[in-house]
Order: structure tokens, then C-alpha cells, then sequence
């Protein structure tokens, strides 16, 4: 498995990718996620793989191999929506080629890219390219892009990450983003490949590759675990308040319910005795809480 992200910002874009990839947990390899397609001073793509190794393998290949006499090469481009129309038209030609064989073998054909970049003067944009080879672009709502294990590191970027954020703050964004899914999932593994552009300089302006030596990588590790563990402690616990608890003055209290119970089973079956309350039981005596109040 993997984890890519990217962001399309005022500023630029940032692009960060795992390199693991495994087949079950003892065939577990490094490939390299992200790739480049620059012409300084004309165009600069930077295109993220997530899926079957074999099949995105297969999408880079094509890719690679159509030059700039070929009117389906990214080189030849106008612009990202039409770049973007490339990586669809590769996916599909791969999909025509190999799905009905990996099908007869019981495998999906299972790959999304992310492709983004600038060509021109035309604006920089962020695409994510499905299987089917149809694609949807950022928006300023929606600046961001995920492909693979994209649950872990969602809510950091969700919370942080806007269109007016620096590139810096950006990419510090998107490691602590990476940092938590490698916590929580063996899948994902470094190194890590990071790419920052920033916009109209029409090629690659800052790159880094980030192993477990890596000391910014470390230092993002050790730094957001003991700040989360520090806001973690720093929120109030429960304070529960009953109707018989005097109205708390301050905070933020945790009621108990008057209204609603937790659905309870009975040891000797649903008797009236030990049944829990219907609906009708307990709008009734809601009503007679109210006229006692």
C-alpha cells in the first residue's frame, strides 16, 4: 500500500509520497511513488502513483515512452486539464490492454494517481486520475488530495491546510500528515519523497528525501506526540452533572440523560419487568419531569 498528498496553494504546490509497497507481510519493498516531467521554463509535472505496483508501473511506462512527436504526451500538453487528459488516456490504453487478464486471475485493476503541476503561464493545478481514467481537480474549498492510506493523516490537513498557508507551513503540514499514518499503519514506510514548487519558476525549486535518519523527520515525530499528549491533558475531563447536581458556573459539562437510556437486554428475555421503556414510557415521563420543574 502507500500514501500520497498533495496541495495546490496561492503559493505553489506541495507533493509528498511514501516508497513502500508490499504483497502480504513478508514481501515488502521500497518503489519510488513520485515522478517528474520538467522542461525548465516551460512546464514542470509531478504525477503520484497509489495501487497494483504492476499496473501504475505499466501507466509511468506509457508515459515515459510517448515523446514529443506524440500528440498524447504529457510534452506536448497545452495545458493541466489537458496533461491531466494524457494520464486519463494512458490509464485507459493499460486498462484495454491488461484488465481482462488480471480479471481471469481474480485482481482488480486497482490504481489512482495524483497529478499536478504548472505548464506556462497558465495556473498551477491539482488532479487526482481514477481508474476508469476520469479525474476531478482541487478547488480553494478543497485544496488537497489523498490517494491510499488517506484515513490516518486526513484530519491534521482537514483542520490546517488553506489555500493562503506558506509552502513551508504546507510541507510541515504534510509530514506530520505522513508522520501519523506511518504511526498507525506498517503499510507505509519511508523514504519519503518531497517536492515543494514554488509557482511560475517552472521547475523543481526544493526536493528532499527523507529516510528514518532524517532528523526533520524525527524531530516532526517526537515534537507531535508530545503536543498532542500535552493538549490531550490540558482538556478537562468529563464532568458529569445530574439533576441533582447544582448548574456548574464554569465549563463545559457532560449531562446525564434524562430523556434517552442505553438499550438494555434482559438476562430472562424482554418481560415487562426488565424490558426497556418504549417510546411512549419515555415522552410520558419527560412530560411529568417538565410539570415537576
Amino acid at each position: 500500500m502507500t500514501y500520497c498528498v498533495a496541495a495546490c496553494l496561492d503559493a505553489g504546490m506541495v507533493f509528498l509520497a511514501d516508497s513502500r509497497t508490499n504483497a502480504g507481510v513478508d514481501q515488502v519493498s521500497t518503489f519510488r511513488k513520485l515522478r517528474v516531467f520538467e522542461r525548465p521554463g516551460d512546464r514542470m509535472l509531478a504525477l503520484m502513483t497509489s495501487g497494483n505496483l504492476a499496473i501504475s508501473q505499466a501507466i509511468v511506462a506509457l508515459l515515459a515512452q510517448r515523446g514529443t512527436e506524440d500528440p498524447r504526451s504529457l510534452w506536448n500538453a497545452v495545458s493541466m486539464q489537458d496533461a491531466a487528459q494524457c494520464v486519463g488516456d494512458a490509464v485507459r490504453t493499460v486498462h484495454a490492454r491488461d484488465s481482462q487478464a488480471l480479471k481471469e486471475q481474480g485482481i482488480d485493476f486497482n490504481v489512482s494517481l495524483i497529478l499536478g503541476g504548472q505548464i506556462g503561464q497558465a495556473p498551477c493545478q491539482l488532479f487526482q486520475v481514477y481508474a476508469a481514467g476520469n479525474f476531478i481537480a482541487t478547488s480553494p474549498e478543497s485544496p488537497y488530495l489523498q490517494i491510499g492510506e488517506s484515513k490516518y493523516g486526513k484530519p491534521i490537513v482537514d483542520r490546517v491546510l488553506h489555500t493562503q498557508i506558506s509552502l513551508d507551513e504546507a510541507a510541515k503540514c504534510l509530514l506530520i500528515s505522513m508522520d501519523s499514518t506511518l504511526r498507525s499503519n506498517i503499510s507505509v514506510g519511508t523514504p519519503l519523497d518531497l517536492l515543494v514548487y514554488e509557482r511560475d519558476t517552472l521547475r523543481v525549486t526544493r526536493f528532499a528525501c527523507l529516510d528514518e535518519n532524517s532528523q526533520y523527520l524525527a524531530m516532526i515525530h517526537s515534537t507531535w506526540g508530545e503536543r498532542l499528549r500535552q493538549v490531550f491533558s490540558e482538556i478537562p475531563d468529563p464532568r458529569w452533572i445530574t439533576p441533582e447536581t447544582p448548574a456548574a458556573q464554569d465549563g463545559a459539562p457532560l449531562r446525564f440523560a434524562q430523556l434517552h437510556q442505553p438499550v438494555r437486554i434482559s438476562a430472562g428475555g424482554a418481560d415487562a419487568a426488565h424490558a426497556a421503556p418504549t417510546a411512549h414510557q419515555i415522552l410520558a415521563q419527560g412530560a411529568t419531569r417538565s410539570q415537576a420543574h
